[in-house]
């Protein structure tokens, strides 16, 4: 089994690291292949929108055709049997970073014909960790509670 965890926190020791390897170090236990990758330690952009994983004939299969730090990174990913997010929450959302990072996740594998929504053909279990500093209150008042519930000490939400 291969679990991948990806940090789109810019802390490298922060919250959102610490359970993400936590989360490995449980993985590594029952016997998975690990491994930890910091966005913030990739030199990469956004989702583009030059199409060239939607053109016809194309051999992107489900990777993002801009070659930069991301592009081996969304190799694995395609190929593992776990992903695990995390980010912390700034203004009531994910990181730039993961944002970007998502974008050239899964635009690549959205497919726009019909009957079919992902030309992904394989398939892997997710989590997302979020992580915020707020109390609950203050959550509750920026209607976050709405998006995001509270389990076992931590914000999360699953995919």
């Amino acid at each position: 089994m291969k679990v991948i965890a990806v940090n789109g926190s810019p802390r490298k020791g922060g919250n959102t690291a610490v359970w993400l390897q936590n989360a490995l170090k449980g993985a590594k236990i029952n016997g998975a292949e690990t491994e930890l990758i910091n966005l913030y330690e990739l030199q990469f952009k956004g989702c583009t929108s030059c199409f060239a994983c939607k053109r016809k004939g194309n051999h992107c299969n489900g990777i993002c055709a801009i070659k930069d730090d991301i592009r081996g990174v969304l190799e694995k990913i395609l190929t593992c049997d776990v992903l695990l997010l995390g980010s912390p929450i700034y203004f009531a959302n994910v990181t730039g970073e993961m944002r970007s990072f998502l974008e050239r996740l899964i635009f690549p594998n959205l497919s726009y014909n019909t009957g079919d929504k992902s030309t992904f053909q394989g398939e892997f279990a997710s989590a997302f960790i979020y992580t915020m500093n707020v109390t609950e209150e203050q959550m509750k008042q920026m209607s976050n509670d709405y998006h995001y519930h509270k389990a076992r000490g931590s914000c999360c939400k699953n995919l």
